[in-house]
């Protein structure tokens, strides 16, 4: 297969904007894409959207050509990827796999969501639907319940505290406050996190990302045609795709997931690096537990040592691994359709060094770990300007 690379990127900020629709946030993002790779609507050769529950959230179904005609793309494919919060992890992967392959040398990768449109009480309904709705759904269960479950097991198993969970809450509010496009930008300390009031313990209110709305796009190429349309092509060193059950009651072990070990070894093999190569990283805090989980998964640390290693400063901007320098999805925003195609673009905006105010000094490589459900699927990705 032949290299590829990320020509060019473009984003909508995150937040709650009752005056736009969800095919309003999508254009925009993707014009925004193609002024920044100098390409044109009629270049483009497929279309992969990523989005998680457009027709539940807002009521529309056949969204990709219903967003990618309002971009001006016409008489090429158009697809919708749907595979929960990592719907556009999986729209990037297949374009990447279209492109490495050959068939096509120009791809638009997006993802949207509009979740605001929905009073709290549906939300939840609507991101139950990525669990398991003949049993565990069935029974009760919400996204917060099963990670509380997580949670709780994993302190039962390696001794981790709520005062490690504040951690990840505290350092990625603090990286958030630095980011423009951010929903939440708002400082808060381990006592204020630690004070918040519960949703399912032990998380509280400050473990939990947000509902959100917003959009994101990168546009792929050969990364020899690439280099005719920017002068910082970012490479794609090594991107996978793994699943595993859905349920949790299916897992041998709740603390840890299968199929982000599996994606991440296979990106890795890839990339031709490991895990202490990756200078910094933009993970998948949907919860507090899970930017934790999937620092030992990914092969940062030990398992168990997940908590520790976010109270020791070690994932904070100067620290020796930056996780989420975004803000994550905890302050970011987490507009599930669109989060991992986002991650993404926080990849290369710290890759050219346009990242502004939250630009790190390490940045040659990065990695992007977008989970869907509870460990049900997940994409790695590896950049690099190597």
């Amino acid at each position: 297969m032949r290299p590829v690379a990320i020509a060019a990127a473009g984003k909508t900020p995150f937040g709650a904007f009752p005056d736009r629709d969800l095919r309003s946030l999508a254009v925009e993002a993707c014009l925004k894409c193609l002024k920044n790779g100098h390409v044109s609507p009629s270049q483009v050769e497929a279309f992969y959207l990523g989005n998680f529950a457009g027709p539940s959230f807002v009521g529309q179904n056949h969204l990709a050509p219903y967003v990618s005609t309002a971009v001006g793309i016409r008489d090429v494919p158009a697809t919708r990827f749907e595979a929960a919060c990592a719907s556009s992890g999986s729209a990037f992967f297949h374009a990447f796999l279209a492109v490495a392959s050959g068939v096509y040398d120009c791809v638009l990768v997006a993802g949207v969501e509009k979740m605001t449109s929905q009073p709290t009480a549906r939300v939840t309904e609507i991101l139950a639907g990525a669990g398991d709705c003949s049993g565990e759904i069935k029974a009760g269960s919400t996204f917060p319940s099963l990670f509380a479950m997580i949670a709780r097991r994993h302190m039962h198993q390696f001794g981790t505290t709520r005062e490690h969970l504040a951690a990840v809450a505290v350092k990625n509010h603090a990286n958030g406050a630095l980011n423009p496009d951010a929903q939440m930008r708002k400082v808060i300390t381990i006592e204020q996190a630690l004070a918040a009031r519960p949703v399912a313990e032990p998380l509280h209110l400050y473990d939990c990302s947000l509902i959100s709305d917003g959009a994101a796009a990168v546009l792929l190429m050969p990364a020899d045609r690439a280099r005719d349309f920017t002068e910082k092509p970012v490479r794609i060193l090594g991107v996978a795709q793994a699943s595993d059950f859905v349920a949790l009651d299916h897992k041998q072990d709740i603390t840890t997931f299968p199929a982000v070990r599996r994606a991440a070894q296979k990106a890795y093999e890839m990339a031709g690096v490991g895990p202490r190569d990756i200078q910094f990283a933009e993970l998948h805090d949907c919860f507090t537990i899970a930017e934790i989980v999937a620092l030992e998964d990914l092969g940062f640390v030990e398992r168990g040592a997940g908590g520790p290693f976010e109270a020791s400063g070690a994932t904070a901007r100067t620290g020796e691994k930056p996780i989420n320098a975004s803000g994550g999805l905890k302050s970011k925003g987490h507009p599930v359709g669109a989060t991992g195609v986002a991650q993404l673009c926080d990849l290369v905006a710290q890759i050219r060094c346009e990242a502004g105010d939250m630009q790190l000094k390490r940045n040659s490589i990065g990695l992007a770990q977008n989970l869907g459900g509870s460990g049900a699927t997940c994409v790695v990705s590896i950049l690099g300007n190597v």
